[in-house]
């Protein structure tokens, strides 16, 4: 027996329990003798599940509180842990949800549990893994119950919040027969209101293989499709069993193109036209937008091992996002209180159009990255949150977001500069290292798609270039064009002002571009990248004053530094 084991427990453990210990020693130790691996792996596990079982762990072994498992978080244990959050132990099962990933849990099962506590919605949701492999199991280990932390910074001060989610019940396979059976028994059920789904942006597809009797179709519309068509038989078609399906798939117009492939599915098979009509006009089929950084879980171990040490118990599915959440569900007025979430006071509308959002997303928050990174990482950065600490990088991207991007966007001008106050705050979260170098992963699409509609709707509508916008591009440029080295198989390498080498990615043809004007003067590969009609869709030199603007720009990047150019324009 260990010492240190036998020292503590010897005169606490029962007659029966030092048996149990002595004989899985002793089994121990044969087996070692006999080098006998799989046996003695089993053995070693018995020994594991005995000392990190509750009667050992009450006696507060310190010898093995380091090396076994704390309880694994359940109802029973969570009160033991002595937690005092808002818990909701039982509830219809008013939601199935297709993707049990990190995401959804840290977004929608989130709202959800929001509801319940704030506007008494009492609702469970009900997980379904969209491909074989996934965390089911450990789910319904844990009763559905996981910690969420969300961090970040709100209003300049740090945040670090925890909550243990109760608005998940249980979570499905229905690659086990078993569980395709109770997926179809909750598509039957009175309680069900909302389908949710991320299955990612590969999920929403049209596969013609999928067939009505397969067990299930691999395809996540072709499995929504069966879930509605047994609901149609189960209510004989009633109108009000139609149910609001809210798809968040990272693609444009989500929900219209979900719509599109159940109808194809059935066509395909033959599925009567009443039932046809009934999943067009008795469901609504949203398309939503959804914005918040789910890293999904702690990377250090150390730091890991503390907060189970705090909490009282051991989680695996524990999540992390970021403070910042908002959720945009296009829709009719009337689903606003359908749903629960207008009642809990969250961040979560409804609205006509969710395109105005996808704009401002794709314009303030993704264009705020593309907008300065480069530069700044040609002026020494190396990291997001560093940017936002200094003070002309940071009022660098603030100027280009509140005079020239939020001016030319259709949207409350309130709204726009809230949401772009909040940008710097999501930027400054000092629980993440947002790498610049990642964030320049295939910047010619990007600037183009980010930053190029705002460019040319402040030239449109101010009759003059943007200041920080036409430094962009030209940061854009002296990054791509850093004393290029060589072109790799898989990137350009370039040379930046510190002497460090780093890599650009992006489309080949893009990067044989710039390798082949490596030698260019800057005003030959100015215009050489002004008229590429292949980046642009349009000649850019045709715009008056930019190609000398972008230019001078450039020289005073190669010339001063990228934080004196950018410094130029406030």
């Amino acid at each position: 027996m260990d010492p240190a084991c036998a020292k503590q427990g010897k005169e606490k453990k029962s007659k029966k329990e030092r048996k149990i210990y002595a004989f899985l020693h002793e089994s121990i130790l044969t087996l070692q003798a006999k080098k006998n691996t799989m046996k003695l792996n089993k053995a070693l596990t018995q020994r594991r599940a005995f000392l990190s079982g509750p009667a050992h762990r009450r006696r507060n072994c310190t010898h093995c509180k380091g090396e076994f498992p704390m309880e694994t978080l359940n109802y029973q244990v969570l009160e033991k842990s002595g937690y005092d959050g808002y818990i909701l132990k039982n509830a219809p099962e008013k939601v199935l949800q297709f993707g049990e990933g990190n995401f959804l849990r840290a977004f929608v099962d989130y709202w959800f549990d929001l509801a319940n506590e704030k506007a008494d919605w009492n609702g469970k949701c009900v997980l379904v893994q969209p491909i074989a492999p996934g965390l089911a199991k450990m789910i319904n280990e844990q009763e559905g119950l996981y910690t969420l932390y969300l961090r970040g910074s709100e209003n300049g001060q740090k945040v670090d919040d925890k909550r243990v989610i109760s608005s998940v019940s249980r979570c499905l396979n229905p690659y086990e027969k078993a569980d395709y059976e109770k997926m179809m028994d909750v598509a039957a059920s009175d309680d069900l209101e909302i389908i949710v789904s991320n299955t990612t942006e590969a999920g929403i597809v049209y596969d013609p293989a999928c067939q009505q009797n397969d067990c299930p179709p691999s395809s996540f519309p072709a499995k929504l499709t069966r879930v509605l068509y047994e609901r149609y038989k189960a209510f004989n078609g009633a109108a009000d069993k139609g149910l609001v399906i809210l798809s968040c798939e990272l693609i444009d117009n989500n929900g219209k193109e979900l719509k599109k492939c159940c109808n194809n599915y059935a066509k395909d098979w033959n599925l009567e036209a009443e039932f046809i009509d009934w999943m067009n006009n008795a469901n609504t089929f949203c398309s939503t937008l959804v914005d918040r950084i789910v890293p999904g879980r702690i990377r250090d171990p150390k730091e890991l091992a503390a907060m189970e040490e705090a909490n009282g118990y051991h989680d695996a599915v524990l999540d992390v996002g970021e403070v910042f959440g908002v959720w945009v569900i296009e829709g009719p007025a009337e689903l606003e209180d359908k749903l629960p979430f207008k009642k809990a006071g969250v961040n979560v509308m409804v609205v006509p159009d969710v395109t105005p959002y996808k704009k401002r997303k794709v314009r303030i928050l993704n264009g705020a990255h593309t907008g300065f990174v480069l530069g700044a990482y040609l002026a020494g950065f190396d990291i997001v949150r560093d940017c936002m600490h200094n003070d002309t990088v940071r009022g660098f991207m603030n100027k280009m977001l509140h005079e020239e991007i939020i001016p030319t966007l259709p949207l409350d001008k309130k709204d726009l500069e809230e949401f772009a106050s909040a940008v710097e705050d999501r930027f400054n979260n000092p629980f993440v290292n947002h790498e610049l170098m990642s964030i320049s992963l295939n910047s010619t699409s990007k600037w183009k798609a980010r930053n190029m509609p705002s460019f040319l709707a402040y030239i449109e509508e101010q009759k003059q270039l943007p200041k920080c916008l036409t430094m962009s591009l030209a940061a854009y440029i002296a990054f791509y064009s850093s004393d290029i080295q060589e072109r790799t198989a898989d990137g350009l390498i370039c040379k930046r002002p510190a002497g460090n080498t780093y890599k650009i990615q992006d489309d080949a043809w893009a990067l044989d571009f710039y390798y082949a004007h490596k030698d260019d003067t800057a005003a030959q590969l100015v215009n050489a990248v002004l008229t590429n009609t292949q980046m642009w869709d349009q000649d850019l030199t045709k715009i008056e004053g930019l190609e000398a603007a972008v230019l001078a720009d450039l020289e005073m990047i190669r010339t001063q530094g990228a934080e004196a150019a950018y410094k130029s324009c406030l």
